[in-house]
């Protein structure tokens, strides 16, 4: 059993429930503490069952449960050195800190976790594949453009969190954001576009990528029908290839790799 089950994505949280034969984890955990109880106990999720919390990076959408969290349980965190550091001086209490050196592979239970360098304004964010068996889920979200090394991490991944966080159109016509906020969004260091998530989709089809969800959404700037329209564009007949968007406000479907 492989199961990936996104809780939450967008830019007012991320969080990520992965189940395995010998691990249930969580990738980031930017819902509140009763937020994540409350979704997990949708999933039939008992928190104490959490075997780990992966972080990609230390910014409040990915992290904003974490401290109340391991107020109320012993779950390890699994971090980079450079993103525990900030975090630590954020929280109030001690956490059991799983600390790993950003491109390295490590287990937990019977999942293999390969971390990967991601361009995005943060001390040192990552991406994570996660492997059980022959089957493989990647996480590529809050990246500014595709490095090779980001192409290549995911090359290989039967199932993709992928971001597609804004429309070029309606970026460029928000009135909520002054013109460096849309700068810092569009930077090599902010995050994808549609048409740039599209493009790095295109270098990674194979006949073995079944699921592909877009996430961190825009509230403001993007549409899940643009999302889709752009990525639609993209993708040949010949990959039968199972495609939505996850939303902040609900659970998206249960992926069975």
């Amino acid at each position: 059993m492989f199961d990936v089950t996104i809780l939450a994505s967008g830019s007012s949280g991320n969080a990520t429930l992965v189940r395995s034969e010998g691990a249930t984890i969580l990738v980031d955990a930017g819902l509140s503490a009763k937020q994540l109880r409350q979704r997990l106990a949708l999933c039939g999720i008992n928190p104490k069952e959490i075997s780990g919390i992966l972080i990609t990076h230390e910014h409040g959408d990915h992290v904003k449960g974490i401290s109340q969290w391991c107020k109320e349980y012993s779950t390890p965190l699994y971090c980079n050195r450079h993103t525990a550091r900030v975090i630590r001086d954020k929280m109030k209490q001690e956490a059991i800190w799983k600390i790993f050196e950003t491109g390295a592979s490590f287990s937990i239970g019977s999942l293999r976790v390969q971390s990967f360098s991601i361009p995005h304004d943060a001390v040192d964010p990552v991406g994570f594949v996660l492997r059980e068996n022959q089957y493989s889920f990647g996480f590529a979200t809050d990246l500014g453009y595709a490095s090779r090394l980001v192409i290549d991490s995911l090359c290989a991944v039967d199932g993709l969190l992928l971001e597609a966080n804004y429309d070029d159109t309606l970026l460029a016509q928000d009135t909520k954001r002054p013109w460096a906020v849309k700068q810092r969004i569009s930077s090599r260091h902010g995050h994808l576009s549609n048409q740039e998530a599209a493009l790095l989709l295109k270098q990674l089809l194979h006949q073995q990528l079944r699921h592909v969800v877009l996430g961190h959404l825009s509230a403001d700037c993007n549409r899940e029908e643009l999302a889709l329209q752009a990525i639609d564009e993209i993708i040949e007949n010949s990959f039968p290839l199972k495609r939505w968007c996850a939303r902040a406000d609900q659970l998206s479907p249960t992926i069975k790799l």
